[in-house]
């Protein structure tokens, strides 16, 4: 005779009600100001609105209590929203960042205030060196690496092919293809088993815009990258997977885009705007979790319904 065991609630455990948003009025939507800020990488100082990272909405339930990860990118934008969240589920986080210490200071000190241990590591991922030292900095300072996000990238835009330069289209395949390569070779032996790889690709990857042609060739070149990555990284017991965002409110759209497509980022997604920062981290975080032990090889779009990836 089978028994099964029946699941009991905590009567002391009580829970709030949940509050429902109409998710085309839940954030900011365009037209938005003309921004203060076009040369990159870019700055959050002088974004307006101000990108919500889940400063003051996350809530951790100790998803990755006690783990370790790397977070390239994670000074601003989605990487904030992710180093934020992580911390806020228990885990240390590594943040490596190009050049903007002030806000690379202020993510450290969200992760800090979460009680995570937190460094952080200027310099260049274009360089296959620091690369391999970042990985092993990491090691070295927090113990291990559990979790690497490959979430750092560089674009421009132009309308016309001619304006993109050899040395552009080498800036934006090292920095979103050679440099995750690196890292993901370079952590392969420090990650445990159980442990994750998790790449930030693009709906540009899918359905790719002229104007960002050298980016949306990399973000290509990462899906196929991830996919490829899960077969030889299972083979240590480690999962490799992808989000695809469609436009996010972050440095990275003043630093590169020009007035008017600025003023209207995100208006021709079915919500109406863009998604902020913060509206992504939960998928990374489930992502990095055991919960999600059996997905891998696999590319999550987040794109305001704009398309199917």
């Amino acid at each position: 005779m089978s028994t099964q065991t029946q699941f009991s609630p905590d009567a002391n455990q009580s829970f709030s009600n949940v509050q429902l948003r109409d998710p085309r009025e839940a954030y900011p939507k365009p037209p938005f100001d003309q921004q203060g800020l076009f040369d990159m990488p870019g700055s959050t100082t002088n974004m307006t609105p101000k990108p919500d990272h889940g400063e003051q909405t996350y809530r951790g339930s100790g998803k990755l209590k006690g783990l370790n990860a790397l977070v390239t990118g994670g000074d601003s934008g989605i990487g904030r929203a992710i180093a934020i969240a992580y911390a806020r589920e228990g885990a240390n986080v590594a943040i490596n960042y190009l050049s903007e210490t002030e806000d690379a200071e202020t993510t450290a000190e969200f992760v800090k205030a979460a009680g995570s241990h937190c460094v952080l590591f200027e310099g260049d991922l274009r360089e296959e060196t620091f690369c391999n030292r970042l990985i092993d900095q990491t090691v070295s300072e927090l113990g291990g690496i559990d979790l690497l996000v490959n979430n750092a990238a560089y674009q421009t835009t132009s309308q016309e092919i001619e304006d993109f330069s050899s040395e552009t289209f080498d800036r934006i395949f090292q920095t979103n293809v050679y440099a995750p390569f690196w890292l993901c070779r370079a952590a392969m032996s420090q990650l445990p088993a159980g442990g994750s790889i998790i790449n930030t690709v693009s709906i540009q990857g899918y359905n790719p815009s002229p104007y960002l042609l050298p980016y949306s060739m990399t973000k290509s070149a990462l899906i196929g990258m991830t996919k490829a990555l899960a077969k030889l990284a299972m083979e240590h017991g480690i999962r490799a997977n992808a989000v695809a965002p469609g436009p996010v409110w972050t440095p990275l759209i003043p630093g590169s885009m020009l007035p008017d497509k600025v003023e209207q980022f995100g208006k021709n997604t079915l919500l109406g705007r863009p998604a902020q920062p913060a509206e992504l981290a939960p998928l990374y975080v489930w992502l990095a979790s055991p919960e999600a032990s059996y997905v891998t090889a696999e590319v999550f779009g987040c794109t305001g319904g704009k398309t199917p990836v």
